[in-house]
């Protein structure tokens, strides 16, 4: 049975601070719509800190990479975003603590906490325009899946959907809410991170674990 050890997860928190990069010009540009434009700029430096911090363990455990990267976060990023997108990975921790390997169902316990942190963070659920929108059905897809291949594809596919879908509401948590029904046509930045987060993990597990 396929599992994630500490050194994997290392390399899957550094595949999404690589997706996250090369898109920043792009969250950016959503976020200029419905925000302050800094979205992928702030997210992108956080998370490469994260891959820093990280790689700077000495003696990695999965608790204390999910750790890391949940401080880079919030520290880092700052504001709102960067405390609700902390909590994800803070949140899971716990579950993490005395585990050496991880297998699909850890895995998936560890992200429903992380969204059921978000969701009491930001007091956000599905259709309120945020990146619950994406999280959430990714997280339960993730959860619905037999196993790591199917699990990474299904929430990828997902998230994605769910952060297209943002477009079509308006928003009635963050920023955006001010913007009322001019928020309609934009794409959550939020909620596209989290679908770059998650397409970038089922790109790696597919190369490197198939």
């Amino acid at each position: 049975m396929s599992a994630i050890a500490a050194d994997e997860m290392r390399a899957l928190i550094q595949a999404m601070a690589e997706r996250v990069a090369a898109k920043r010009d792009d969250l950016n540009r959503l976020d200029a719509a419905l925000g302050d434009g800094d979205h992928g700029a702030s997210i992108s430096t956080a998370f490469a800190v994260a891959v820093e911090e990280t790689e700077a363990i000495e003696q990695p455990s999965l608790s204390a990479i999910w750790l890391a990267t949940a401080k880079a976060l919030m520290n880092r990023m700052g504001g709102a975003s960067g405390a609700i997108f902390g909590t994800f990975f803070l949140k899971g921790v716990a579950s993490l603590r005395d585990a050496d390997r991880l297998s699909h169902n850890m895995m998936a316990a560890v992200l429903a906490d992380g969204l059921e942190g978000v969701k009491a963070r930001g007091k956000a659920s599905v259709g309120d325009k945020t990146m619950v929108d994406a999280l959430e059905p990714a997280v339960r897809a993730f959860a619905a899946a037999d196993d790591f291949a199917s699990a990474w594809r299904a929430a990828a596919a997902a998230a994605r959907s769910g952060a297209e879908s943002t477009r079509d509401l308006v928003a009635n948590q963050g920023r955006a809410k001010f913007l009322g029904e001019r928020a309609i046509g934009q794409q959550d930045p939020g909620a596209t991170t989290i679908a770059l987060m998650f397409e970038a993990a089922h790109d790696w597990w597919k190369e490197n674990k198939q």
